[in-house]
C-alpha cells in the first residue's frame, strides 16, 4: 500500500455499529449476515479500529439517527430507507438494537458525532467541524453500509476536500452486486485509495513505528 496516514491528521470514520446491523438478533443482520461473513467484517472491524487507537489515529464514531417514534412521519420526502426505519423501527433510541457492538464501543479519545438522518455522515452534523477542529485532513471509512452511508460520507468527504480511503473488507452490503459497486464502480470516482484492512492495519503500524 502506498499511502502514508500521519496519525496526527487521520481519522477513521466508524459508520453506523449498531446491534441491529452487527449482531445477531439484529433487525438488519440477517439480511446483512452472509456479506459480513464472506468479508470478515467484524474481525476487521476490530482489527482497524485497535490498530487506529495503538497508532494514535483518531477514532470518530459515525451514527445513524436512532428511531423515535414520531420520526419522518410528517415529513415531505422521506427517503425508502427512512420508510423502512419508520415501518420496523431499526436503531431505536433505548432499545439493544440501537446501542453500539460490544466490541465497537466509544473510548476515551475517541469522537462521537451527531447523529445524520440520511445516509452522509457531514449532511446536517457536527462531522466537518469536529475533524476541522481535531486538524484531520485524511478519512478512513469502515463500517456501514458499502452502498449508501459509507459512500455518501465517502463522497461528501471529498467534496469537503479530505483525502478518502475505503476498506474493502472492514464493510458490507446486503448483496454482492451492492458491495462490487461501492468498490468497483463507484469507489473510483471520489476515493483516493481503496485497500484492504490488513493493508491499512500494517501502514498505520508503519506511521506509528
Amino acid at each position: 500500500m502506498s499511502e502514508a496516514y500521519d496519525p496526527r491528521r487521520t481519522a477513521v470514520l466508524l459508520v453506523d455499529p449498531y446491534n441491529d446491523f452487527l449482531s445477531e438478533g439484529g433487525l438488519i443482520w440477517p439480511r446483512l449476515k452472509s456479506m459480513a461473513h464472506e468479508t470478515g467484517l467484524l474481525d476487521h472491524l476490530r482489527c482497524v479500529i485497535g490498530s487506529a487507537r495503538a497508532a494514535g489515529v483518531r477514532v470518530v464514531i459515525v451514527p445513524h439517527r436512532r428511531w423515535e417514534p414520531g420520526d419522518y412521519g410528517t415529513w415531505a420526502h422521506p427517503n425508502p430507507t427512512q420508510l423502512s426505519i419508520m415501518e420496523r423501527h431499526s436503531f431505536a433510541r433505548g432499545t439493544w438494537g440501537g446501542e453500539f457492538h460490544p466490541d465497537l464501543q466509544p473510548q476515551a479519545g475517541d469522537v462521537v458525532v451527531a447523529e445524520h438522518w440520511a445516509q452522509s455522515g457531514f449532511a446536517n452534523t457536527d462531522l466537518d467541524f469536529q475533524l476541522k477542529q481535531h486538524g484531520i485532513t485524511h478519512v478512513v471509512l469502515v463500517g456501514l453500509l458499502a452502498n449508501t452511508c459509507i459512500e455518501s460520507t465517502g463522497r461528501y468527504a471529498m467534496e469537503l476536500g479530505y483525502h478518502v480511503t475505503l476498506v474493502r473488507d472492514a464493510t458490507a452490503a446486503f448483496e454482492p452486486a451492492m458491495m462490487h459497486a461501492a468498490h468497483e464502480l463507484n469507489g473510483p470516482t471520489y476515493a483516493h485509495a481503496i485497500t484492504t484492512a490488513d493493508e491499512l492495519t500494517a501502514a498505520f503500524e508503519g506511521a506509528h513505528a
